[in-house]
């Protein structure tokens, strides 16, 4: 996978669905799903911040017209 700041929103969205499911189907060992939730967190986090910053940009935009 690629570095976070070479990811797009939707790639880490992605990402974050296959995490979700291979946890919900229980048939990884105990330091796969730690890892994995590791991961998720990260792609969490970056995920919010993507997000936080088009919602800066929307309101200083709108704030122009």
């Amino acid at each position: 996978m690629a570095e976070n700041n070479e990811l797009t929103y939707e790639q880490a969205i992605s990402r974050l669905e296959e995490i979700v499911c291979a946890l919900e189907k229980n048939d990884v060992s105990l330091d796969e799903a730690l890892t994995l939730f590791e991961e998720g967190t990260r792609l969490t986090a970056f995920c919010t911040d993507k997000l936080n910053n088009v919602k800066s940009k929307i309101t200083q935009i709108s704030k122009e017209k």
